[in-house]
């Protein structure tokens, strides 16, 4: 079984993580006729029938690799795998009227702007004020957020302090096919950072297993195989240096939690502002007292760190569709970079 771990931080961050769960199973070689939805109830543990056929009516059964229906009859030694969103975790939810910046709304899906500071589901402490507490609001009306499900139509998440698009189901169906999409790697996730320093090359790709760091349980670690993390690639581009920082598009492979946050840690160029990974020290530049203030007004513009998830494409999960949303910076990055381009155009 593969799944995208949840986070424990009592702040919930969860960088780009992907809600969904990954089995797969292999039949024996004395495996008897048998319907596949009915196969993957035996072999699971608290998966319903409902749960399975809804994710066979979004494709997500396949067997030796190709899509299947329930009906599909399992033979010996067929590999049998299943792409489900996470199971419910239901507690009691208080609907709350908190205005969401929703860039797009139908029946199926609803895709928002969320801003930084906003926790997006309930958890350690978090209860109120989350962004889940305002779906439940929102789409009262809609039986998947009626049951309490703390995940309810979510099939990924950003960081409390990440600004960004985030894309929510309204029904069982969309929910399976958007997970789906996720897992195969066909949603264009495209973030914008700002890093201490500028990344050699100036375009590259960093691909290292992510995992809990082994000294300290709240942060991630980039380790050298998969053997103590999850696989993770971030394929980033420099587009613009602004002295000693740099703005940087990072589009995401993968979906872990941190995951650009611990990448960029790893080559050496922390984001702005990042206290966990070690980006809100003064990290380049000069030993000049003006400097370094300068630096302290550009963290208190910008109190957390500097990364905002622009682009989200993907296809719709009934009608096909090719859709991308695009979010400009929030205001307070964008006077950030302005106060750098600012330094950078006085030197």
């Amino acid at each position: 079984m593969l799944t995208d771990e949840l986070d424990t931080d009592a702040t919930e961050d969860a960088e780009a993580s992907e809600l969904y769960e990954h089995f797969s199973f292999t039949a024996s070689k004395g495996q008897s006729a048998m319907r596949v939805d009915k196969f993957l109830v035996n072999c699971m543990e608290n998966a319903s029938r409902n749960r399975i056929q809804n994710a066979a009516e979004a494709g997500n059964i396949l067997a030796n690799g190709k899509t299947v229906k329930p009906s599909y009859k399992v033979k010996p030694l067929d590999v049998i795998s299943v792409v489900l969103p996470y199971p419910p975790r239901v507690v009691e939810l208080i609907p709350e009227n908190i205005p969401l910046n929703i860039l797009y709304e139908d029946e199926a899906l609803l895709v928002l702007n969320k801003a930084a500071g906003m926790v997006v589901h309930p958890g350690h402490g978090n209860f109120s004020g989350t962004l889940v507490n305002a779906l439940t609001y929102h789409l009262q009306s809609s039986p998947l957020f009626a049951t309490g499900d703390i995940r309810a139509g979510l099939v990924h998440r950003i960081d409390k302090n990440t600004s960004g698009i985030l894309v929510v189901a309204k029904t069982e169906l969309a929910h399976n096919r958007l997970a789906k999409q996720f897992f195969d790697h066909s949603i264009d996730r495209l973030y914008v950072a700002l890093t201490w320093g500028t990344p050699s090359p100036a375009s590259g790709t960093v691909a290292g297993s992510i995992g809990r760091s082994l000294r300290d349980r709240v942060k991630m670690q980039v380790f050298p195989d998969d053997s103590q993390g999850k696989h993770a690639v971030t394929h980033y581009r420099v587009t613009e240096e602004l002295g000693y920082v740099s703005l940087v598009e990072c589009r995401l492979e993968t979906g872990r939690t941190h995951q650009i946050r611990a990448h960029m840690q790893h080559i050496g160029h922390p984001l702005f502002n990042d206290e966990k990974y070690g980006g809100s020290e003064i990290l380049k530049g000069t030993t000049f007292t003006k400097y370094k203030q300068f630096v302290q007004n550009c963290f208190a513009l910008l109190p957390h760190h500097a990364l905002h998830a622009k682009v989200l494409g993907f296809q719709h999960p009934t009608t096909g569709e090719a859709m991308r949303f695009e979010a400009p910076l929030p205001q307070g990055f964008e006077a950030l970079v302005g106060k750098w381009r600012g330094y950078v155009s006085g030197r």
